[in-house]
């Protein structure tokens, strides 16, 4: 097997590896791990994991001395953590917290608690890592409490006193939050709340002292199942009652749009008919706040990935997805205009939001009043967002709102002292632009708006 068939995550776990075969992922299983893959498996403990829909399902493939072959179940999309709402944040630390729950009721612990780990699937959080389990060994403490509280009791605690924005940091710090850092970032008053002080505060002084244990003294804590099992309990119970309250701009988007509900339902109709026109199975909604227009859709489709830059949003739609059990729309929170970048090791452990756009390969891209934003509020000229749309889109459906748009208006009223240079915010540029990128399919003006939408289709020879 060659350097290029090897996951770039694969480095990190002792007990395996995940490998790419004709396109397909795959995992490698290592000697080291064949006591535990094959107790988890006889007692029937990955079929109950697969059957509540905590774990994502795998197929044996190969069983020899040397290795274990295992196909996992595909997933189309992966997002990371630093993708994720409060809520859908919250949800994926409690099913770490449940799965260590189950595993310790079977004599097994989860040796690792990464909140990459997790991902999103069919309207739930879902545990990918099948190699995360272990044996229990009597009195030990769960050696991942630590990785769980920078991973997720740690973002949590911070995103509910500084706001969701504060789970971004995820991406600059891979291997969970500093405890020393949260617990500076952290407002005074945590101090005094016991569950905080004993969980953040009081570890990074302890652990701060431990890294000064250069001879090695500092000797490991007995700790009972039981008061493990209460420890998980308390976990459980603290981040089930976080709540978040935050004011956001886009928050309730559609409560304050600048066009009537005829307009509205026009837009809606005429995106229904394109996308069934097309007949496609995918899409991604760029910019879709609480899903909306994915809604409208009358044609079954197999997966519709709606991200936005608000975690307000997202929230709402993902409660809608639990609510509805629409488990083919999957939110995520993503800034158009400083999408995730590939990170790691590297570069390499994490794919980009471009690379894994390009994987997933949409039938149809919706850019709904998004492009104004784009190019007022961004300063990124129409070659570049052409460029962008054109690198991941087989189709486009976007939505010009012209100059005389009134929230056109409010943004170029920001632009006052740059006078002269947004001048070339307008439909026939726009139009010039795109073409160069894009075959036009169709144009339907928003009767009642000062807003046009476009069929695009891309070039092969652009």
């Amino acid at each position: 097997m060659s350097s290029n068939d090897l996951h770039s995550a694969s480095f990190r776990d002792p007990s395996g590896y995940v490998f790419f075969d004709s396109g397909q992922i795959k995992r490698c299983i290592n000697p080291i791990y064949f006591n535990q893959y094959y107790a988890l498996k006889d007692q029937g403990i990955y079929n109950r994991l697969w059957s509540s829909g905590h774990l994502i399902k795998h197929e044996e493939l190969h069983a020899s001395n040397t290795n274990i072959i295992i196909q996992p179940q595909y997933i189309p999309f992966i997002t990371y953590p630093y993708e994720w709402s409060f809520y859908q944040y919250k949800e994926a630390a409690l099913l770490t917290l449940q799965l260590q729950k189950f595993c310790l009721d079977q004599n097994f612990t989860l040796k690792d608690a990464s909140a990459f780990n997790v991902t999103f699937h069919k309207g739930k959080a879902i545990f990918m890592d099948t190699l995360s389990f272990d044996f229990y060994h009597k009195n030990s403490p769960w050696r991942a409490y630590k990785q769980f509280i920078m991973h997720f009791l740690g973002p949590l605690i911070l995103a509910k006193y500084n706001g969701a924005q504060a789970l971004k940091l995820m991406n600059a710090f891979i291997d969970g939050l500093p405890l020393d850092m949260l617990s500076s970032m952290l407002p005074l008053k945590t101090r005094f709340n016991p569950f905080i002080f004993a969980n953040i505060h009081l570890l990074a002084k302890f652990e701060k002292k431990h890294n000064k244990d250069y001879k090695g003294h500092t000797k490991t804590v007995s700790l009972s199942k039981k008061a493990q099992v209460n420890l998980i309990n308390s976990l459980f119970d603290f981040i089930s009652n976080l709540q978040i309250h935050e004011d956001s701009e886009w928050g309730d988007y559609y409560a304050k749009t600048n066009y009537s509900e005829p307009s509205f339902l026009i837009k809606s109709k005429q995106v229904d008919s394109w996308v069934g026109s097309l007949k496609a199975n995918t899409l991604i909604d760029i910019g879709g706040n609480d899903g909306t227009f994915v809604r409208g859709i009358s044609r079954t489709l197999q997966q519709a990935l709606v991200c936005d830059i608000d975690n307000n949003a997202i929230d709402v739609n993902y409660h809608l997805v639990k609510k509805n059990r629409e488990n083919f729309i999957l939110p995520f929170v993503l800034d158009v205009l400083n999408p995730s970048a590939s990170i790691g090791f590297n570069n390499k452990e994490r794919d980009s939001f471009l690379d894994r756009i390009k994987s997933f390969a949409p039938d149809v891209t919706l850019a709904l009043a998004v492009i104004h934003h784009m190019s007022l509020s961004g300063n990124v000229p129409f070659f570049m967002s052409a460029e962008f749309f054109a690198s991941f889109s087989k189709y486009l459906i976007i939505e010009f709102p012209k100059r005389e748009d009134s929230w056109v208006q409010r943004l170029l009223k920001t632009k006052r002292e740059f006078e002269g240079h947004f001048d070339f915010y307008n439909l026939e540029h726009f139009e010039a632009v795109y073409s160069k990128y894009f075959e036009v399919i169709e144009i339907q003006a928003i009767e009642g708006t000062e807003r046009v939408m476009y069929l695009l289709k891309v070039k092969d020879d652009r």
